[in-house]
C-alpha cells in the first residue's frame, strides 16, 4: 500500500506472490479481473483494459470488472484500490475514435495533473504522427502514489507512477520536474506498442522494449523542446551513469547473459545504452528506413513475446541491410575508445584521418572485438564554416564513418586549407573518443562549430583539460591558475547573441565534479573540488557585469515551455557563477534571487547555492523554504537534497540530524533518495571525507533499508562498489563497509550480488 493505496507492481516477477501462474514474459493471456472493495475507503477500483461491469453488494461493499482483449504477459497486469481524485479528459484518435483520459492521484492534487495530461494527448499524437501506432483502447488510466520505487510502470492501459513524474506546479516544480514529467508520461504511453503489444520473450531482452522506448521517448522529446540540448542532456545523463557502470564491476552487455537478483537487472547500460544502440542502427540506415523496419517489426511481430534479434531482424530485412556485425553491440560489454588522429596533405588538398577502435576488458569478458561503430565527422575550415569535401566520390560537409574494424584510415578530398576536426557529431556513437586536437583548435570548435554537441563538446573537453592540469598542479602542492586563452574563449561564448538561451546555458557552465573523477585513474575529491572552485572563481570574477545583466534579461513570466525553461536554466547558470565568490555581495545577491523567486525553479537554484556558502543567511533561507512548503512532501524532499548534497564541512553532521526530522523516513523512497542518495551520490567531497565517516553513514543507512526497501539501498550502493578507483587509505575505508554490510544475516541479494561482485572484481 502506499498511503493507504492499494497498489501492484508486478515486473519482473510480482504476479508470482499474487496467485500462481507461470509468470515469464513469454506466457500470454487475456485477463478478465473483478474487483470487490468497501465503498468507503475504497471507491475507485481500477484494473487493465476496458470497465465492463460495476454494481454494489451487501455490508457496504461494491464491485468493478475490467476485461483487456488484447493478450499480454502476467507483468503488465496491474490493480488499484482506494480513495482517490481525478482529472478528466479525452483524446481523439486519427480514425476518429474517443478515448477516456483518466489521471488518478490524492484528493487536492487536480490542478497539478494538468500538465500531465497536456503532455500524455502529446505523446497519443506524436506516437500517430511519427509511427502510425494509435491508441486501442477506450479508456487510459494514469495512478500517481507517492511510494513507488520505481519512476513508473507501463502495466497496459493502467501505468502507475511515482507522484514525483506527475504532480506539478509553477510554485512547486521545477523546469527539470517539468520536462521530465513529459518525458517519462511519453515513455510509459509508447510501451503500448513497444513493450505491450510486441513484449520481450525473457528478461535477457529486456533492452528490446526499454532500449527502445527510450529511444522514442528521447526522439519525442526532442521534438518537444530544443533538439540539440536534449541530445546534449541524453549524454550527459549516459556519461554520468552508464559510463561509470561499463566502468566498474556491475559492467554487463546491453543484453546480458545472466542475472543474480532480477531488481538489479533495470540498469542504465540496459535502457540508455540501449536507446543508443537504438539510435546507431536509425543512423546507419536513415530516418525513413529505420521508420520503415518499425513498421514490419510490429507487423511481424504484435502480439508476441520476442528478442532483440528479431528486431535487428526486422530492421535489415525492411531495407536489405546487413546488421550482422552491428549486433555485437547487444551482446559486449564496455564503453569502446576510439583515437583520432588526423593529418592535412596541403600538397594534395587531401586529409587523412586515422580511426582506432579498443575496448577494454570488463568482468567475464577479458577479450573484445571490434565493433561496427557509426562517428560522423565533420572539418571546419580556417573561416568557421564547414568544408565541403568529398569521401569515397561523396560530396558533403559531414560524414558518417563507418568503423567496422580495429583500424581504418579515411581520406577526404578538396581540403584547400588547414581544417579543425569535429569529432563524434550529434554523439553518433556511445564511445570515449582521444583526439591530437590542441587547445587552439578545442577552442576554435567551441566558437565556430556548426553541429551544437560538438560545439558543447569541444567546450566541455577544453574545460576538462586544463582543469585536470590544475588538479595536477594541487596534487604537487602548486597553485593552480586559470587558462587566459579559456576565459577569452568563455567570453566569446557570453557574447554570442546567437545561442539558444538553453544551448548557452550548458555552454557556459563546467564540467561536473563527477565527471572530473571519471577522467582520473586515481580520485582526488579534494584537488577537483578546489581546482573546479577556483576556475568558477575566475569566471565570475571576469565576468561579474556579464552575469548580473543575464540574471536580468532572463527574468520573464513563467512558462514551463523549453525556451522559457532555456533562460531560467541560462538565469540560473549566471547566478552560480555571482555566488562563486561566496562574499558579502555574493551572498547579498543569491539571497536576493530567493526572496524575488516568483517559480520552484529560481527558488530551488538559489536555495541550493546560499546552502553552499557558509553564511547565516543560509540558515534562514532554509527555514524559510521548510515553512513555506512543510505540507508539500515533494517540495520538502527539495529542501531535504539541497542540504545532502552542500560541499560544507558541516553538511554529514546536518544529514544526520535530519534523519529524525519529521519530513523525513526510511520507509519513504523518495526522502530515501533525497538525503541519503543525495548525500552519497551528489556530495563526493564530503561522502569520500578521509575519515571515512561518510561511508559509515551510508553504510548504517543501507543496513537498515536492507530489511525496509532492498532495491533502494541497491541503487544507494553503486556510490560505495567502485572503490578501486579511491587512494590506498579509502580503499580500504570503502571495502571495510562493504564487508561490514555484506557481514549482515539474511542480507538481500540485491545487495549482495552488488557486493560480492565489488570485491571479487579482478584487479
Amino acid at each position: 500500500t502506499s498511503s493507504g493505496i492499494y497498489c501492484t507492481q508486478c515486473e519482473a516477477e510480482g504476479f508470482r506472490r499474487i496467485t500462481f501462474f507461470p509468470d515469464r514474459p513469454d506466457v500470454l493471456a487475456t485477463y478478465t479481473v473483478g474487483i470487490d472493495g468497501d465503498r468507503c475507503s475504497c471507491p475507485v477500483l481500477l484494473s487493465n483494459g476496458n470497465l465492463v461491469k460495476e454494481c454494489d453488494l451487501a455490508n457496504g461493499r461494491h464491485r468493478a470488472v475490467w476485461h483487456d482483449p488484447f493478450p499480454k504477459p502476467s507483468y503488465l497486469f496491474a490493480l488499484v484500490a482506494g480513495d482517490l481524485g481525478c482529472l478528466e479528459d479525452t483524446f481523439t484518435t486519427a480514425s476518429g475514435r474517443d478515448v477516456s483520459l483518466r489521471i488518478w492521484s490524492e484528493h487536492g492534487n487536480r490542478e497539478k495533473c494538468l500538465y500531465a495530461m497536456d503532455s500524455l494527448k502529446r505523446a497519443m499524437r506524436w506516437d500517430e504522427d511519427n509511427y502510425g501506432l494509435e491508441y486501442d483502447l477506450d479508456t487510459f488510466n494514469i495512478v500517481a502514489v507517492a511510494d513507488f520505487n520505481a519512476g513508473a510502470m507501463e502495466n497496459k492501459s493502467l501505468n502507475i507512477f511515482n507522484s514525483s513524474l506527475v504532480l506539478a506546479s509553477p510554485q512547486t516544480a521545477t523546469d527539470r520536474n517539468y520536462e521530465d514529467i513529459e518525458s517519462v508520461i511519453a515513455h510509459e504511453y509508447f510501451h503500448n506498442w513497444t513493450g505491450d503489444r510486441v513484449t520481450c520473450r525473457d528478461w535477457f531482452q529486456l533492452s528490446l522494449k526499454e532500449g527502445l522506448t527510450v529511444y522514442r521517448d528521447q526522439e519525442f522529446t526532442a521534438d518537444m523542446r530544443s533538439r540539440p540540448v536534449k541530445r546534449i542532456d541524453d549524454v550527459r545523463r549516459l556519461r554520468a551513469a552508464q559510463f561509470p557502470e561499463d566502468a566498474g564491476p556491475m559492467a554487463h552487455p546491453v543484453r546480458p547473459s545472466s542475472y543474480v537478483e532480477i531488481n538489479n537487472f533495470y540498469t542504465p547500460t540496459v535502457y540508455e545504452k540501449g536507446a543508443e544502440v537504438i539510435r546507431m542502427m536509425e543512423r546507419i540506415l536513415g530516418r525513413d528506413e529505420f521508420r520503415r523496419g518499425m513498421d514490419l517489426y510490429i507487423e511481424r511481430h504484435d502480439g508476441t513475446a520476442v528478442t532483440c534479434d528479431d528486431f535487428v531482424a526486422a530492421m535489415a530485412d525492411a531495407n536489405g541491410a546487413d546488421l550482422g556485425h552491428f549486433s555485437l553491440w547487444y551482446s559486449q560489454a564496455g564503453t569502446p575508445e576510439v583515437t583520432a588522429s588526423g593529418r592535412w596533405l596541403a600538397d594534395e588538398a587531401a586529409f587523412e584521418l586515422v580511426l582506432e577502435q579498443e575496448t577494454p576488458p570488463t568482468p567475464g569478458q577479458a577479450t573484445k572485438e571490434a565493433l561496427r561503430i557509426p562517428l560522423e565527422v565533420g572539418l571546419v575550415g580556417p573561416n568557421g564554416n564547414d568544408m565541403e569535401v568529398t569521401l569515397e566520390g561523396g560530396s558533403a560537409s559531414s560524414h558518417v564513418l563507418d568503423l567496422d574494424r580495429p583500424s581504418r584510415t579515411f581520406r577526404f578530398e578538396g581540403v584547400g586549407a588547414r581544417p579543425v576536426l569535429s569529432l563524434n557529431r550529434d554523439f553518433t556513437a556511445p564511445v570515449r573518443v582521444t583526439s591530437d586536437i590542441d587547445d587552439a583548435g578545442l577552442a576554435f570548435l567551441m566558437a565556430h562549430d556548426s553541429d551544437p554537441f560538438a560545439r558543447w563538446e569541444a567546450g566541455q573537453q577544453y574545460a576538462t583539460r586544463l582543469l585536470l592540469a590544475m588538479i595536477a598542479a594541487i596534487r604537487q602542492g602548486g597553485t593552480p591558475t586559470t587558462d587566459e586563452r579559456w576565459l577569452e574563449a568563455m567570453s566569446t561564448a557570453i557574447g554570442d547573441g546567437s545561442l539558444d538561451p538553453s544551448f548557452k546555458a550548458r555552454a557556459l557552465a563546467l564540467p561536473g565534479e563527477s565527471w572530473l573523477a571519471e577522467q582520473m585513474e586515481t580520485v582526488d575529491v579534494e584537488a577537483i573540488h578546489e581546482a573546479r572552485e577556483t576556475m568558477r572563481r575566475a569566471a565570475a570574477n571576469r565576468f561579474a557585469g556579464s552575469w548580473r545583466a543575464m540574471i536580468g534579461e532572463n527574468d520573464e513570466p513563467y512558462s514551463p515551455d523549453g525556451e522559457q525553461a532555456g533562460r531560467r536554466a541560462l538565469k540560473g547558470v549566471a547566478l552560480s557563477y555571482c555566488a562563486a565568490p561566496g562574499d558579502a555581495e555574493a551572498v547579498a545577491i543569491v539571497t536576493g534571487a530567493y526572496a524575488d523567486a516568483g517559480n520552484m525553479t529560481d527558488r530551488l537554484a538559489a536555495l541550493s547555492l546560499i546552502a553552499a556558502i557558509d553564511t547565516p543567511q543560509r540558515n534562514e533561507c532554509l527555514a524559510d523554504f521548510h515553512d513555506r512548503f512543510r505540507n508539500d512532501d515533494l517540495v520538502i524532499d527539495k529542501w531535504l537534497g539541497v542540504q545532502a548534497a552542500s560541499p560544507l564541512d558541516d553538511t554529514l553532521a546536518r544529514v544526520r540530524d535530519l534523519l529524525t526530522h519529521e519530513a523525513f523516513s526510511l520507509e519513504k523512497p523518495n526522502k530515501v533518495f533525497a538525503l541519503v542518495g543525495g548525500f552519497a551520490m551528489a556530495n563526493p567531497l564530503n561522502f569520500h571525507r578521509r575519515d571515512g565517516s561518510g561511508y559509515r553513514f551510508v553504510a548504517d543507512r543501507l543496513l537498515d533499508l536492507d530489511d525496509i526497501n532492498p532495491q533502494v539501498a541497491a541503487r544507494i550502493i553503486n556510490s560505495l562498489i567502485r572503490w578501486r578507483r579511491q587512494d590506498s587509505d579509502r580503499q580500504a575505508l570503502m571495502r571495510h563497509e562493504l564487508e561490514r554490510i555484506r557481514s549482515k544475516e539474511n542480507l538481500s541479494p540485491d545487495l549482495g550480488e552488488k557486493i560480492t561482485k565489488s570485491l571479487e572484481q579482478e584487479e
